[in-house]
């Protein structure tokens, strides 16, 4: 991936076919799959409120690191591990 968010924002990336979702949160990147269980909205094209990432279409919320939503309870997306390597950002898609 290119670039990172600014902290306390986030931004869209493919790697490897999928879509996924880059949250910065106070300068610690988490990557989510970017695709809401609601209505398919790009979380990415959302916002964060603290630790949570805002999906742009209907305002549900999943948490940056664990991908499992505030409500409902029973909803989530997938969560992808991350490190930086040399100034990028490697996304592992298993």
């Amino acid at each position: 991936m290119s670039e990172a968010p600014a902290p306390g924002s986030v931004g869209e990336a493919e790697v490897e076919g999928h879509a996924i979702c880059l949250a910065n949160v106070n300068g610690e990147l988490s990557a989510l799959d970017n695709v809401c269980p609601h209505r398919h909205g790009p979380l990415g094209q959302g916002w964060l409120e603290g630790d949570l990432v805002v999906c742009p279409w209907h305002a549900w919320m999943f948490h940056a690191k664990t991908g499992i939503a505030e409500y409902p309870s029973n909803e989530r997306v997938a969560a992808f591990p991350l490190r930086i390597e040399g100034g990028d950002v490697v996304i592992e898609i298993e």
